[in-house]
């Protein structure tokens, strides 16, 4: 958890990280853009690496990256220097999270996967919406350094556990790095992050980079799909999309893709409303996201034991919709003087929906794979993930922004852009319709694609 929580509490951090090294905003974003691109191009190498060394040896090599960047986080004596930790730790933080899954599908029993998957969902989902609140937190009696300093304890009492206890799981095979692969993962990837997580800078005119590198992002997807569609028929993807043969997978992935985009736009964006439209402290900003995040991290096992019993429809169903109610009350109370009351309400209903939906649908995906697939699967599920979350963000703050320079108040513009989760949330309902109603089965290696 500390790993995810380290992707959002970096952006309170950010005037404090500001004032001390002289730099811009847009400089000093790049601790936040760095750390997406990273695990935009790494992400997608997993399923290789998952593949062709043992759990040990990666889960001990991520540890030991977001360790050492945590540290040289901390101590940073130039803002480079902290630059490059950022992206040590997003090294090790893209290697974690799909070995999570992948470990997860290996060990536990079909029958108990939802229940386990409910914790799994509660890492990856939870930690960026308690993030800011623990960061508001330390930087009110600390300074920003402090902030890395906290996250190296867990890491180093786990690394140490798992050194006399953790055993290697799943079987390696010596397949070939195709490396003409990883560079078009790196432009391709790499490019469509880097595109929306600086869209605003092409809405407001002040740059045409974006554009271009969704061009390219775009352009080099393709070139990577179809080389990965070739090397599979030889057993040397370096990430296999035959996974998308299976509609239970297809269909998870597009609904979580969306909700996903919806989720994290929204923790993005009150933040921005809640101190620049009403005024607010980061502290007291980070308050009222806790609530949200606490009743999701009680929701998720919840939902994984209820999938776990009924499947995935049942639970998916009415978190998409719950979704879209919750999105569709931010756009039509948000205002200059909006009580806190109303955001908390609004974010729990969010962050509650988001556990009824992520639970059955991470489980249900990744079950429906044959047991070769697994890495792969976890691979694109994450990397989608990503991509899902900077786009959802782009667009709500893309939104936001077009309004504001329209002549809108940023309460107006702020409201507006959450008709973009309500459209969001429609078509993760439309997806998650289609992803069959029981739960997930574990499947075998002569599994036919559904």
């Amino acid at each position: 958890m500390m790993m995810i929580f380290n992707e959002t509490t970096v952006s309170v951090a950010l005037p404090a990280i500001m004032q001390e090294f002289a730099v811009s905003a847009d400089v000093a974003q790049w601790l936040l853009t760095g750390f997406m691109l990273t695990m935009a191009v790494v992400i997608p190498t997993t399923g290789f690496l998952i593949e062709r060394l043992t759990t040990r040896t990666l889960y001990f090599a991520a540890m030991g990256l977001f360790i050492g960047g945590s540290v040289l986080a901390a101590l940073s004596p130039a803002f480079v220097v902290l630059i490059l930790a950022r992206i040590v730790q997003a090294a090790g933080t893209a290697v974690m999270i799909p070995l999570l899954f992948t470990v997860t599908l290996n060990v536990i029993s079909p029958q108990r996967r939802g229940t386990v998957m409910g914790l799994n969902a509660v890492v990856i989902s939870v930690a960026p919406a308690l993030g800011p609140a623990l960061a508001g937190a330390v930087l009110n009696a600390y300074t920003w350094h402090h902030i890395f300093w906290v996250m190296v304890p867990v890491p180093v009492l786990l690394v140490v556990c798992a050194f006399f206890f953790m055993r290697n799981v799943g079987e390696t095979r010596s397949t070939p790095l195709d490396l003409p692969s990883v560079g078009l993962s790196v432009l391709a990837f790499g490019g469509l992050v880097y595109g929306l997580s600086t869209f605003t800078q092409l809405l407001t005119g002040e740059s045409v980079a974006p554009a271009i590198a969704l061009v390219v992002g775009i352009a080099f997807t393709f070139v990577f799909v179809r080389r990965q569609r070739r090397l599979a028929a030889r057993h040397r993807a370096l990430l296999d999309f035959g996974a998308f043969r299976y509609r239970d997978f297809t269909c998870s992935i597009i609904a979580v893709v969306f909700i996903f985009g919806a989720f994290l736009g929204t923790v993005n964006l009150l933040p921005i409303y809640m101190q620049g439209a009403l005024g607010l402290s980061t502290l007291l900003t980070g308050l009222l996201l806790l609530p949200g995040g606490v009743a999701q991290g009680i929701a998720s096992p919840i939902a994984g034991r209820i999938y776990d019993a009924v499947g995935t429809r049942p639970l998916a169903v009415p978190g998409a919709i719950l979704m879209g109610v919750s999105q569709a009350a931010l756009w039509l109370l948000l205002g200059e003087d909006t009580p806190a009351w109303v955001i908390v309400v609004s974010l729990i209903a969010v962050n509650v929906a988001m556990a009824m939906v992520m639970t059955p649908l991470l489980t249900a995906s990744l079950s429906a794979l044959p047991n070769a697939l697994y890495s792969h699967g976890s691979a694109i599920l994450n990397t989608l993930q990503q991509l899902g979350g900077a786009a959802g963000t782009a667009v709500l703050i893309g939104v936001m922004s077009l309004r504001v320079a329209a002549g809108a108040t940023q309460a107006e513009g702020s409201a507006s852009a959450f008709v973009a989760g309500v459209v969001a949330s429609i078509i993760a309902l439309a997806a998650v319709s289609l992803v069959g109603g029981r739960r997930g089965t574990v499947t075998v290696e002569s599994s036919e694609p559904r």
